[in-house]
């Protein structure tokens, strides 16, 4: 499950033990390109919680996480920022930074 992201949600979902951040926006073409990827990891994932901020909604929520450039995919556990990665990676990538939030 995909839960879209603001101010009021972000501290509660990233409370999680598993959680994978995708800062986002409409018109970011690799946006667009990872975008399917992030959505296959939900279907197949029952364990993670995905949440998207899209910043041009919440340009202070990017700030505040420090957010330079989109895609921004951050993972986090138990409400501690783990990594982070930067541009559009493979899905595999994604996948192993997942699992060392598993451990």
């Amino acid at each position: 499950m995909i839960i879209e992201l603001d101010d009021l949600n972000y501290d509660d979902v990233v409370s999680g033990s598993a959680v994978l951040i995708d800062f986002w926006a409409p018109w970011c073409g690799p946006c667009n390109l990872l975008a399917p990827k992030i959505e296959e990891i939900a279907k197949e994932m029952a364990g993670i919680v995905i949440g998207k901020v899209n910043v041009d909604d919440y340009p202070e929520l990017a700030g505040k996480h420090g957010v330079m450039s989109i895609p921004t995919l951050k993972f986090y556990k138990e409400g501690k920022e783990m990594d982070s990665s930067v541009g559009v990676v493979s899905k595999s990538v994604i996948l192993k930074k997942l699992e060392l939030l598993l451990i």
